[in-house]
């Protein structure tokens, strides 16, 4: 059960976090406009959402660290493999898990940098401006998704060294869509 949410993280926080934030920008927005009509201001002008910005800005700075993580676990993290794909396969081999130890060496690196900073900002009474959130709180994305793509990096190198398969992600498939062999798009004659 813990694996299994374990390979899901980065997705469940992702999509909280954007249907969280998605829902309070379209929130914002009609207070926004519905204090322009008349008969609406005087109740929606009592209502203070200031904070709405703020906080849509952490939760997507926390989406892009998991999201990063998410994409060195799917194989849609940025890469440039064309050199790479020239050489003979004990060559890649080696050059593909040197890449991805440095991959991990340097997340793992920023994470410890980060988790060092916010446990300084933990002894301060250093607060967001809108939300006066403790501003550990906020950075805390830094260490956690940092780590969280060092153990992405590290499952990819077992599985690359064990395998010899990369994760890899194929834009052209949808799941639950079946493609027709009859299709002129899906032969790429179209």
């Amino acid at each position: 059960m813990f694996l299994r949410i374990l390979d899901r993280l980065e997705e469940i926080i992702i999509a909280g976090l954007m249907g969280a934030a998605t829902i309070l920008i379209f929130i914002s927005v009609v207070h926004r406009f519905g204090t322009g009509v008349p008969f609406l201001y005087p109740y929606l002008i009592a209502i203070h959402i200031s904070w709405a910005q703020e906080l849509c800005i952490y939760m997507f700075i926390w989406m892009a660290k998991f999201g990063a993580a998410y994409g060195v676990r799917t194989g849609i993290h940025v890469g440039v493999d064309v050199l790479i794909n020239q050489l003979n396969d004990r060559w890649r081999k080696a050059v593909v898990l040197f890449g991805l130890a440095g991959g991990a060496l340097f997340t793992a690196i920023v994470g410890t940098m980060g988790a060092k900073f916010v446990i300084e900002l933990m002894n301060t009474d250093q607060v967001s401006p809108d939300l006066e959130l403790p501003s550990w709180l906020v950075y805390a994305c830094i260490p956690l998704g940092s780590y969280l793509m060092c153990f992405r990096f590290l499952q990819v190198i077992w599985t690359y060294y064990w395998t010899d398969e990369l994760p890899h992600h194929d834009a052209t498939r949808v799941e639950g869509i079946e493609v027709s062999q009859k299709a002129p798009i899906a032969l790429g004659e179209a």
